[in-house]
């Protein structure tokens, strides 16, 4: 896989995605044949990408061996979905949409492991916890001036 293809599917996870009949069964086959445990795998190897990242990287003690093992386990689970579970679904998306619509159907994937880390309590508490800090009073002055 080339790394602009790597970078586009990156991108196609916070870029919108306009979506047509084939994208639309493309990422419906990706929802069905994804279980917890794969989207965890997505949501794992995301983690990581965004964690090498200098301003970000102190946050986390990701290894090499942990990242090489963790993109071996995406390139396996997006192997599968490709070319067994999503073969006919992905053959009619590059067909009628062209090859630059293949990133896109990850951005179903993306978000699908984002809710799955979501449902974990302790992810969500850890989310919420920026809420303390919000200042609500500013925020609605701003929201409700005319």
């Amino acid at each position: 896989m080339s790394k602009s293809f790597i970078v586009a599917l990156l991108l196609s996870l916070v870029a919108p995605a306009f979506a047509g009949p084939h994208l639309d069964a493309a990422n419906q086959c990706l929802a069905d044949s994804t279980t917890g445990k794969d989207r965890k795998v997505f949501a794992r190897w995301l983690f990581i990408a965004m964690a090498a990242h200098p301003e970000i990287r102190d946050t986390s003690a990701v290894t090499k061996e942990t990242s090489d093992a963790s993109s071996h386990d995406t390139g396996r689970l997006v192997t599968r979905l490709l070319t067994e579970n999503c073969a006919n679904e992905m053959k009619a998306l590059v067909r009628n949409e062209g090859q630059q619509a293949l990133p896109q159907t990850f951005q179903i994937l993306g978000q699908l492991a984002m809710q799955e880390l979501m449902a974990n309590k302790e992810v969500s508490t850890s989310i919420s916890g920026f809420q303390q800090y919000v200042d609500t009073k500013k925020i609605t002055e701003v929201l409700e001036a005319k």
